[in-house]
């Protein structure tokens, strides 16, 4: 990371204030006035909240900003050249080869369609020197030293195949393969479980320090950051409000925004009261799923209370989202039973009733995958309220006012499109469209996972709100035990499509641990520098 050398030598990167406006709307800033220098093998946090500007800066530093925007004023120099007003085929030149760019999501960064190993060594090639011998060998070096398995066969899998964590470290790998001299990291650990998520940070901290790249590390986890980077910088709506070192940030914030990232970290406040009589809303017997003859669930049991909520905790692949899709009845390949209110629930989905379909519903991980987005926040929430009401047309939408008001959101955000909404508007519309059948049960897909912490805590603060309210019972499926802690009265721990332990939060979540309960609490990053380093010793 960083050295005495840096004080003497030129940056790296040097961005200067960089100004990005709203195509149509030049007094509207997506980046305003921003300035920071960047030198060889150092890392800068970039963070905020969602709307932050963050990978608009990001993307910027490879010389792009996506339609709708345009450049307002400043300039990003990477070794002296103005990224942004650099022809097209002098970028060509640089992205890729001397800057590297690692998504958010592997799964939509990879083409379906070919091989990893022919993805990861594309660049590569066409940037040389390498040839396909030389990159191939470079990649399985790759591969092993970020523990990915039987890197041979490794390479010949497509994007599918693997896990998401997998699929992560071969997009790291992608980036590393052409020996970049910086790396801009987009949150790429965002929608990760916590146990897969430290062996990524391992493996970024790791290629920092082996290979002496620099690097812009975004994301909107403060303790993640904090494990990576040598400065901090707090950006909100597209301005820096506080720029220092790790250390600065962590302990002496000077800015009350930062406070309020730091203070979301560490809340400590629980879900809603259970109520004063409990009666079972939805029991599984001995669930089992397969996919493509592949065990995925195996003899799964559980009971959710009317009115409560009961988190599934878990790492990737543990079947937390396919319990979640038997429940909705999305499976076909799937043995056992389910009641819903005392009644049988069908498992599949074409043999359930319409009130079936009513009574369970579900919010996505992703807002964005969602909502349609050519269609307006109210034509989605009227389509809801018609397939489960019949009501006429004044009616359903006084219903959809009557949502948006229940989510905490005005009335004309009935005419816009998903595009014009930040996430946090957008998963409040997903669980408008929810609430819109008036379900016993609502099925929450790691709600929070891709939202900064201050406005997951609103979503959070929406849901314990509207449990109390309408006595709608949750299944949160969660990777954070952090989120658990706040939202859920009993916890499920899923291992390898078993339940391994459960019980109320507060016994669940506290010592003595079994084994694997203990590696999955002992994995959520902590807001100190020294945990990573510390979790890798």
């Amino acid at each position: 990371m960083t050295d005495s050398t840096h004080a003497s030598a030129p940056p790296l990167l040097c961005v200067d204030q960089l100004r990005i406006a709203a195509r149509g709307e030049p007094g509207q800033m997506l980046v305003d006035n921003l300035s920071f220098t960047l030198n060889a093998g150092e890392v800068l946090g970039l963070i905020g909240e969602s709307g932050a500007g963050k990978s608009t800066v990001g993307q910027a530093i490879l010389g792009h900003l996506r339609e709708g925007m345009t450049l307002a004023d400043g300039r990003v120099l990477f070794h002296g050249q103005d990224l942004l007003r650099l022809p097209e085929p002098g970028l060509r030149r640089i992205r890729g080869r001397r800057i590297a760019y690692v998504a958010q999501s592997a799964g939509s960064a990879f083409n379906p369609a070919l091989t990893i190993g022919a993805q990861v060594i594309e660049a590569a090639q066409l940037h040389g020197p390498m040839d396909a011998a030389t990159a191939k060998a470079r990649a399985l070096q790759l591969f092993t030293e970020f523990s990915l398995p039987e890197p041979e066969t490794f390479y010949t899998r497509y994007p599918h195949q693997v896990s998401g964590g997998q699929l992560q470290r071969a997009m790291i790998a992608m980036a590393l393969c052409s020996s970049p001299e910086l790396i801009v990291f987009d949150e790429p650990t965002t929608a990760l479980d916590v146990v897969t998520q430290l062996g990524i940070l391992q493996a970024i901290a790791q290629v920092i320090r082996r290979a002496g790249v620099a690097a812009i590390y975004i994301s909107h986890d403060l303790a993640v950051v904090a494990q990576l980077a040598d400065r901090i910088m707090v950006l909100r709506h597209g301005q820096c409000v506080e720029h220092g070192t790790t250390q600065q940030i962590l302990q002496r914030p000077t800015q009350r925004y930062t406070r309020d990232l730091l203070d979301a970290g560490c809340t400590s406040r629980g879900p809603g009261v259970v109520p004063s009589v409990q009666k079972e809303l939805l029991t599984i017997r001995s669930l089992s799923a397969r996919y493509h003859h592949r065990p995925v669930l195996d003899d799964v049991s559980l009971r959710l209370w009317q009115g409560c909520t009961l988190a599934l905790i878990g790492e990737s692949g543990s079947g937390k989202s396919t319990l979640g899709r038997a429940i909705c009845g999305l499976l076909t390949d799937v043995g056992g039973s389910m009641t819903l209110n005392g009644k049988a629930l069908p498992l599949t989905l074409g043999k359930r009733a319409h009130q079936h379909l009513q009574q369970v519903q579900l919010v996505h991980q992703i807002p964005d995958s969602a909502l349609n987005p050519r269609l307006s926040i109210g034509d989605q929430l009227d389509r809801a309220v018609q397939k489960f009401t019949g009501s006429s047309r004044q009616l359903r939408q006084q219903r959809v006012i009557a949502l948006l008001g229940q989510v905490g959101l005005p009335a004309d955000i009935a005419k816009r499109l998903p595009h014009t909404l930040s996430g946090g508007q957008k998963q409040r519309v997903c669980i408008a469209r929810a609430l819109a059948a008036e379900p016993a049960l609502i099925i929450c897909d790691e709600p929070t996972s891709a939202l900064d912490p201050l406005v997951a805590q609103e979503i959070l603060a929406l849901l314990r709100h509207l449990q109390a309210e309408t006595g709608v019972s949750y299944l949160f499926i969660t990777h954070d035990l952090h989120v658990a802690k706040q939202i859920a009265h009993e916890v499920a721990v899923l291992r390898n499509g078993r339940i391994v332990h459960r019980g109320p939060t507060a016994e669940a979540l506290s010592a003595p641990f079994d084994d694997y309960t203990q590696s999955l609490v002992e994995s959520v990053p902590q807001m100190r520098q020294d945990w990573l380093a510390q979790m890798t010793g």
